[in-house]
């Protein structure tokens, strides 16, 4: 997140400009920020204020691009409201690009020989004692949730990929 809020403040004036099309902005967002913020994310073991906190960077962004916006009663301009953001663009949002990514990268994986050692990491069990305390979510927990979003709840996804 931290290399995506530098290179947010860092292109912070052409975002603001009003010389640069909202077409080029939304590219600019594309290609620029957002592969930085979502660099590894198929990795990640996102919590729920993860989440929150990714929505909230993008809803930042997404008012820094399409900002300002009149009102169509006063003629003043206002702050956009996230249905209205979400309306104007026309992508899917940062949690669901993770999650999709995630789920590609997990299929990825699970077709991997048993000799890779990423696929050793997937199914391995750790020895040793596990420290006190509720266990942290685990990455195939999210994929879990996230096949189950999508439909696919009951099915093995190893078996599935």
């Amino acid at each position: 997140m931290k290399p995506g809020n530098v290179c947010y403040h860092s292109v912070q004036n052409l975002l603001f400009s009003n010389l640069l099309s909202k077409n080029l902005k939304i590219k600019m967002n594309r290609t620029v920020i957002l592969p930085l913020v979502l660099y590894g994310c198929e990795t990640w073991s996102l919590t729920l204020r993860e989440e929150r906190r990714l929505r909230l960077f993008e809803n930042r962004v997404l008012r820094r691009l399409f900002w300002p916006r009149s009102d169509e009663v006063t003629g003043e301009s206002r702050k956009l409201h996230n249905e209205e953001l979400n309306n104007l663009y026309s992508s899917p949002n940062i949690v669901r690009v993770i999650k999709s990514t995630r789920m590609r990268w997990a299929g990825h994986v699970a077709r991997m020989g048993e000799g890779r050692g990423v696929y050793r990491v997937l199914v391995g069990k750790p020895e040793g004692r596990r420290p006190l305390g509720r266990p942290r979510r685990k990455w195939e927990n999210n994929i879990r949730m996230d096949l189950r979003e999508v439909g696919c709840g009951g099915v093995d996804w190893i078996e599935l990929a």
